[in-house]
């Protein structure tokens, strides 16, 4: 899980949504009426669903997993919970359907105070919550939204783990093969290796490497040249 960035509305979509809100208030926003008018907004969610797509991690991954194509809009705080969140766009967000149907569905932990206890990557950093450990893949919670996040969402199944630990050799490779291209003159094969690396799966493999490259004994874990290439690719995009 990365932190995302998420856009303004183009004027007309937002006040699409906000006229589906002030309908589903008024006709009382039961969860089955908020399923029904979610259910029949099929050109309005094509347009989200555009706006998602190019906020996703990779190619339209999934917002919360990295692995998976996102598969569908998922609405963060559950219908079941907030009938009137059906077309806030603070509450959309791009799932795969394993992190979807067979993990998050309607669940929404909170704490004692009523405060959601699922990390929101459009809001927060991840990074706060989570720690990745890079050689084996797995997350370790650093707080309590950590560990429910974890739950929920299913970050420490076998797949996933698996399939992290695998992108960080994958992610060193690259990062070697930029070193000696940029080494050797090659600019242009050198960027067209960082724009491959930028859309893999499981992004949040290169966010903790980038995070990591700061601290001291960096170029241990990550490797020397690789620590070359994070700085080179954080001066490319900034």
């Amino acid at each position: 899980m990365i932190p995302l960035d998420r856009p303004a509305l183009e004027p007309g979509l937002e006040r699409q949504l906000a006229r589906r809100t002030d309908t589903l208030a008024r006709r009382g926003a039961t969860l089955d009426r908020a399923r029904r008018a979610w259910s029949d907004s099929s050109s309005l969610r094509r347009q989200l669903r555009e706006v998602l797509d190019r906020m996703a991690p990779g190619v339209q991954r999934c917002m919360y997993c990295g692995d998976s194509h996102g598969a569908s809009i998922d609405h963060f705080e559950p219908l079941a919970r907030n009938p009137l969140g059906a077309f806030a766009w603070v509450n959309h967000l791009l799932a795969c359907t394993h992190c979807n149907s067979n993990h998050k569905r309607d669940r929404f932990p909170v704490d004692e105070a009523g405060h959601c206890l699922l990390v929101d990557p459009a809001r927060e950093d991840p990074v706060l919550h989570l720690q990745l450990v890079l050689r084996t893949g797995e997350y370790r919670a650093r707080t309590a939204k950590g560990q429910a996040t974890i739950e929920v969402f299913g970050l420490g199944r076998k797949a996933l783990v698996d399939g992290r630990a695998a992108a960080f050799v994958r992610c060193r490779s690259m990062l070697r093969d930029i070193r000696r291209q940029l080494d050797e003159g090659g600019q242009e094969e050198a960027e067209q290796v960082a724009d491959a690396l930028g859309v893999q799966p499981f992004a949040d493999v290169l966010h903790a490497m980038q995070a990591l490259r700061e601290q001291p004994g960096a170029a241990l874990v990550i490797g020397a040249p690789e620590v070359e290439s994070l700085y080179w690719l954080a001066r490319r995009r900034s």
